[in-house]
């Protein structure tokens, strides 16, 4: 398909200013900055860029914006020429580029994490809400005009309050969920590699559990908030999700490569688990058919960080890592080995 953008920038001292392909459309104010201040392509058309065209851009550019849909390995990255020096992602995520080659290459990738926490945790919350007390069938009642009225038996659900909840990381969306569940009178506790000082552990009500597999056969509600690494792809495997009790939920708004997606799907068909909320899938916007098909799925289009400040702020690091690198210094978003 090809490729519709528009080049923006001032007159005069525009060949000095650097050279920046943005591949996706960003909010309005995010690119009137980046024309001011860049010598900047922009993708008008909003569609995924061919790899073709994200080659040639990368051939062009001094700096790329890609964004989580755009997947940049090895044999990508081969096609870049010597012009690319920064890889600037909007987004928090970095699994859709290789890091490591990209270093090798002398590309130095940049993130913006740390500003959708709060909007991440705010749909994860109406999602561990929302799925035990069946939300998605009463809407999907309403719009097939099926309700009939009231009765004391209609579309019971599962109280939340007291119920336990386990997460699976415990970073920043971890925590901001923490603090949402326990206000609802949720049992937290939590699961990471790196445990939370006590203190911290005090403050927001959690309890830690060192095994993953223990924490995961005693919860009522797991909410996944770790990235996507190879350590972490499907980390929630089949024999991971048997653990699981068969009144318990699953619900997702990290990343769809976590959990083997086919094992679930099976588990839900077969009853072993009363539901999911998934605004995540394994295979991008490629839903499993199969997992659009069941009743007991309440599923999202990736929406979890989607409001128009977290979008801006997210520009803004962007711009802020861009402007860094190009005076000469580490860009404070950088994304190095220990991350990976």
């Amino acid at each position: 398909m090809e490729q519709r953008v528009a080049t923006q920038g001032s007159t005069g001292g525009a060949s000095e200013r650097l050279r920046v392909v943005v591949t996706r459309k960003l909010p309005e104010p995010v690119e009137q900055r980046l024309a001011e201040l860049f010598d900047v392509s922009l993708n008008e058309a909003d569609e995924p860029m061919t790899r073709e065209a994200l080659a040639a851009a990368m051939r062009d550019a001094d700096v790329l914006i890609p964004t989580v849909t755009d997947r940049i390995d090895q044999a990508l990255l081969a096609q870049a020429g010597g012009r690319l020096r920064l890889i600037a992602s909007y987004g928090a995520g970095f699994d859709h580029i290789d890091v490591a080659t990209a270093r090798s290459r002398g590309v130095l990738v940049t993130n913006t994490p740390g500003v959708l926490a709060e909007d991440a945790a705010d749909i994860t919350m109406a999602l561990i809400l929302a799925a035990p007390r069946r939300l998605a069938d009463g809407m999907r009642m309403m719009d097939e005009g099926a309700w009939g009225g009231w009765s004391p038996t209609h579309l019971l659900g599962q109280r939340v309050g007291g119920k336990r909840l386990g997460i699976l990381g415990m970073g920043a969306v971890g925590q901001a969920v923490a603090r949402r569940a326990v206000a609802f009178g949720l049992q937290v506790h939590y699961h990471d590699r790196l445990r939370l000082p006590e203190a911290r552990e005090a403050e927001l009500g959690v309890r830690y559990w060192d095994s993953f597999d223990q924490m995961l056969a005693r919860m009522d509600i797991l909410s996944i908030h770790c990235p996507h690494t190879p350590a972490t792809y499907h980390l929630l495997s089949a024999r991971r999700l048997k653990l699981m009790k068969p009144t318990a939920y699953l619900v997702n708004t990290a990343r769809g490569e976590v959990v083997d997606e086919k094992a679930l799907i099976r588990m839900l068909a077969k009853g072993d688990l009363a539901g999911a909320a998934l605004d995540v899938f394994e295979h991008g916007p490629d839903v499993d058919p199969e997992l659009k098909a069941l009743k007991n799925v309440m599923l999202l289009p990736h929406m979890a960080s989607a409001t128009i400040e977290g979008r801006i702020e997210m520009g803004e690091k962007v711009i802020l890592n861009i402007k860094t690198f190009a005076d000469g210094h580490r860009p404070p978003d950088q994304v190095v080995p220990s991350m990976l």
